[in-house]
């Protein structure tokens, strides 16, 4: 892979990377592991700090707009009080969860992979579903199904894994499953003592893992029913909230390019 040694480099990145550069090897020549190692290790990297960044946005403009509700001031993206504190509370709240990973007994893979693939998916049909909305809204209906149709998929797929993260009764599936096998062995005293010591830690962060998995899941169909409210209004001919989008405009080249024809 181009490196002196992966000892102690734990943690999925790595795996990952060296999966990916096994395949690319295959298919490219294995002289060349080290470049596609490196590849890889950019690309996740790439991707994480892009995803925490758009997701940071994302989670401080619908803060706002929830603030907004109770005082008309914190809606206002370009109130710099409602900037800084919306987003000192969004990101708080993922670093808390970095914090947690760092503590948890297993390792902070166990607990942040689970909710980074929930919440991803999430944000992904909650983005679909605004951009439906957005054109509907538009008078353009017959484009909506581009954005419905990977959003009805998305929207199967990731409530059936939501669904059987949070009720089933497998103790390696479930959240809830597991805080409550390891409740149990630890009344009735299986655990080894060193388990048992951080047994209250495991158990509570599965527990928080599967409420924030509610909340997610709650979150995701409260914007799916709002934007199928709106397509449906829009259908019988009732008024609809306004389109606060930037409206289009075209680009000094258009201009001049239509200029020509014309």
């Amino acid at each position: 892979m181009g490196e002196s040694s992966l000892f102690a480099r734990t943690g999925g990145a790595p795996s990952l990377a060296v999966g990916m550069a096994s395949i690319f090897g295959t298919a490219f020549g294995k002289s060349l592991l080290g470049l596609w190692y490196h590849f890889a290790i950019m690309f996740e990297a790439v991707f994480i700090l892009t995803t925490v960044d758009a997701g940071t946005r994302v989670g401080r403009f619908m803060l706002q707009d929830a603030m907004g509700q109770i005082w008309k001031p914190m809606g206002r993206t370009s109130w710099y009080p409602s900037v800084i504190l919306s987003s000192a509370l969004i990101v708080a709240g993922w670093g808390y969860f970095l914090y947690v990973g760092v503590v948890d007994p297993n390792g902070g893979i166990n607990i942040l992979w689970p909710l980074f693939g929930i919440s991803n998916q999430m944000l992904a049909a909650i983005a679909l579903a605004v951009a439906t909305a957005m054109i509907i809204k538009s008078g353009k209906k017959r484009y909506a199904l581009v954005t419905f149709g990977p959003l009805a998929w998305i929207m199967i797929v990731t409530t059936t894994a939501a669904w059987q993260k949070i009720f089933s009764t497998d103790p390696k599936l479930g959240f809830f499953a597991a805080a409550s096998d390891l409740s149990a062995k630890l009344a009735s005293g299986q655990l080894p003592a060193a388990r048992a010591e951080v047994a209250p830690t495991l158990i509570f962060n599965q527990q928080l893992d599967g409420f924030l998995t509610i909340f997610f899941a709650v979150l995701m169909w409260v914007v799916l029913l709002a934007m199928l409210r709106i397509a449906v209004r829009q259908a019988r001919g009732l008024p609809v909230p306004a389109s606060s989008e930037t409206p289009f405009v075209a680009t000094r080249l258009d201009a001049a390019a239509l200029a020509r024809v014309h």
